[in-house]
């Protein structure tokens, strides 16, 4: 969830700040009462969305569309309940949400909520009648998982064969493990006798029906009426845009503990796209992290539990209930099923834990070229102590590990923000502060008031020599800000994806139960908005857009759709006057280190292989059409597996630089011999980082390049005066 974290962590003083934020637009003013607890929460939340949010949407037959759609696409995204018919009853509608909110009338609600509950109670009778039917792997039969350009069943014969073909997709996997694992059995012991096709038939058929029957018991019959309020609710607000927010009083609970940074499970976030599970981020320091098996992109198929034999499929679940299976307490073990981003499948388990914060923090190294030092600082997130700023936060962090770096004579400095989804943003100002003199970093603006220009107003700087950001298509938010402001003044390179994910937004979390007097209905949760729009000092948004690196170079994520401009609805990329602001004047020739740069990575072999490698991945991940036939799909997957070996040399790779730990670090391994291991890890990781061993080489060109511009300034100081000022604004 790349949402930006303006807020406090401790949940009594964010409700504070946010009741004064929401304050000047008279919410505490109104008055809300309606004896039925549905009805007040529509009241309240189209209230809020309308006079809070950045860019309220006009309440209209277009709105009423895009909810009607959202809302019956998260109902039934594998159209496997609702019929034809039940469409064109709900299609009455399609144009009347709008009315029917402004009313605080949930008539639309109740009925698709029991036509629901119906289709629901009669899917068990047809997943039961397939999955006692044996399956025929020899017919030439395919399966089309493009669920959006599917039609609703027209008739209940129609209904139990598009069951009969999910299920059997599903179970072919099984299937096919079962192949596997027998086969193995045999080479390992030629005496061991093989379960025959009809026995492992039945056996992996009946593993899908004991998983379905488990999804159905544990969840879908626990769900109340609340449960299926909450998505039509998230349906109306996710309309505004894809960070707009309904948290249920239980979802607000485990936001709160996620505010509070006590992740406990295997350390990831995850998304839901179409039928599937997928990995959205990986939390530093978190389990899933140490165990460096999962990445961003890769599908959990499965899940089992240490203590059950069979694995429970969630490809369709909701992502909620397939939470509920991955979570879990500290040190017991979960193994997943996954589909990697190179169309591979894997079992990874992992022992869950809580996320080691240690770990979220920044680190540096000292990296050797040709006897000349560099400083490499790894940052995953910008964090902060909200509750005293002077305590530990990114922006002190940094500049202890500068501090630190110069000791040991560095020349040049990498500052790492690939993954980077943000954070605090008064630690974006203070950390950009260490690298100019003074002047704006970031422009924000709320509708209806002045922009708000944040400033450094530290003439100190702290590193002044050469600096070049690494980012990547999930550097988001508050690194944006960072990498914009320092390319905008034109004090680092940009090294990296074609863009950064694109985030240019700010939301904040409202208790809603604060807007009720006297509130009996019990609680109703809270609502994350978006009430801001951060700009570059140059005046152009982050928001779609992201950052453009100054050296593109591809990576796994080229072609794959993750960033802001490929949520649904996103608020629109636009520009406002800039910031008074005046180049660095830092003598280094940027735009010659720039092209030579962009020839090295033209003629980069390791790169030409990854951006194949990303090209296959984009290839594998947009099919749709999969054979049920037994033969062929083994054939698909064994040339699947064949096509990936291709790409096997790029985890081979290994660059010629050396790094090192610093002398404090050093220290610190004498008793703490797990920190010697993960500083181990992430050192070997670089050494096979062809980005890195790119930043390096940018720093060593502009490195060369700051005596021939100083020359120049000295004998043409008309020419060498780099001073430029910015177009000027008012506010």
């Amino acid at each position: 969830m790349h949402f930006y974290r303006l807020m406090k962590r401790n949940y009594k003083y964010l409700v504070v700040l946010l009741v004064l934020a929401f304050a000047s637009c008279s919410f505490t003013t109104k008055t809300f009462s309606n004896p039925d607890k549905d009805k007040l929460l529509v009241q309240v939340i189209t209230y809020v969305l309308e006079r809070g949010h950045f860019d309220p949407k006009t309440i209209d037959d277009n709105f009423s569309e895009e909810v009607y759609n959202k809302y019956l696409n998260a109902l039934d995204p594998l159209k496997r309940y609702f019929y034809a018919s039940d469409i064109k009853e709900f299609e009455a509608y399609k144009d009347e949400i709008d009315e029917q909110l402004k009313e605080y009338d949930i008539t639309f609600f109740n009925i698709t909520h029991e036509r629901l509950l119906q289709r629901m109670e009669e899917s068990k009778v047809l997943y039961t009648e397939v999955l006692n039917t044996p399956f025929d792997y020899t017919l030439d039969e395919e399966f089309n998982a493009d669920y959006e350009k599917k039609g609703y069943a027209t008739s209940k014969k129609d209904m139990k064969n598009r069951w009969r073909q999910q299920l059997k997709f599903t179970t072919i996997s099984n299937y096919d493990d079962l192949q596997t694992e027998e086969h193995l059995k045999k080479q390992k012991n030629p005496e061991y006798k093989i379960k025959s096709d009809s026995e492992m038939e039945k056996e992996s058929r009946n593993a899908t029906l004991k998983s379905i029957d488990n999804y159905y018991t544990d969840y879908i019959d626990d769900l109340e009426r609340s449960d299926w309020f909450t998505v039509y609710v998230n349906a109306v607000v996710e309309s505004f845009d894809p960070h707009t927010f309904y948290f249920a009083p239980e979802d607000k609970d485990r936001f709160d503990q996620q505010m509070s940074g006590k992740l406990e499970g295997i350390g990831a976030r995850l998304t839901k796209k179409m039928d599937n599970v997928k990995i959205m981020e990986l939390i530093s320091g978190g389990p899933a992290w140490r165990g460096n098996e999962l990445e961003v992109g890769d599908i959990i198929l499965k899940v089992r539990q240490e203590d059950e034999e069979e694995f429970v499929n969630i490809v369709g679940m909701r992502l909620d209930d397939a939470i509920k299976y991955i979570k879990g307490p500290k040190g017991t073990e979960v193994t997943l099923t996954i589909k990697k981003v190179d169309g591979s499948t894997k079992d990874v388990s992992i022992v869950r834990d809580i996320v080691e914060l240690e770990e979220t923090y920044a680190k540096s190294s000292i990296v050797k070229k040709d006897d000349i030092k560099y400083g490499v600082i790894n940052l995953p997130k910008f964090y902060v102590d909200f509750e005293n700023y002077n305590n530990r936060n990114a922006a002190s962090d940094i500049k202890n590990e500068i501090d630190r770096l110069k000791e040991e004579g560095m020349e040049g400095l990498v500052l790492d923000l690939r993954n980077n989804g943000g954070g605090s943003l008064q630690t974006v100002v203070d950390m950009a502060g260490l690298f100019i003199k003074d002047g704006p970093i970031v422009q924000v603006r709320s509708t209806g008031e002045p922009k708000e220009i944040l400033r450094d107003k530290d003439e100190s700087i702290e590193w002044d020599g050469p600096l070049v950001i690494l980012v990547n298509e999930l550097s988001a938010s508050a690194s944006e800000i960072l990498a914009a402001a320092m390319q905008d003044y034109k004090r680092a390179i940009i090294l990296g994806s074609k863009q950064t994910y694109g985030k240019g937004t700010v939301q904040n979390v409202l208790d809603l139960n604060r807007m009720v007097r006297n509130n009996s209905n019990g609680d109703l949760g809270a609502l994350k908005l978006t009430t801001q729009k951060f700009y570059r000092i140059n005046g152009g948004s982050t928001q779609l857009e992201g950052v453009k690196s100054d050296v593109v170079v591809p990576d796994r994520y080229s072609f794959i759709d993750i960033g802001e401009k490929d949520q649904e609805n996103p608020l629109p990329w636009d520009k406002i006057a800039a910031a008074d602001y005046t180049l660095w004047n830092g003598h280094f020739d940027y735009d010659t280190t720039i092209e030579k740069s962009k020839n090295r990575m033209s003629n980069n072999e390791q790169l030409k292989l990854i951006e194949d490698n990303a090209k296959w991945i984009k290839l594998k991940m947009d099919e749709n059409e999969f054979n049920l036939n037994y033969v062929k799909y083994k054939e698909k997957l064994e040339l699947n597996e064949e096509e990936a070996k291709r790409f096997e040399k790029i985890s081979d790779y290994k660059s010629n630089l050396t790094y090192m730990s610093l002398p404090y670090e050093e220290a610190l391994f004498v008793k703490d011999s797990t920190l010697r291991e993960k500083r181990n890890r992430w050192h070997e990781n670089l050494t096979q980082d062809v980005y890195m061993e790119e930043a390096v080489n940018v720093l060593e060109d502009l490195k060369g390049s700051y005596k021939v511009k100083a020359d120049v300034a000295a004998t043409e100081p008309s020419k060498g005066n780099l001073e430029t000022t910015g177009t000027s604004s008012k506010n």
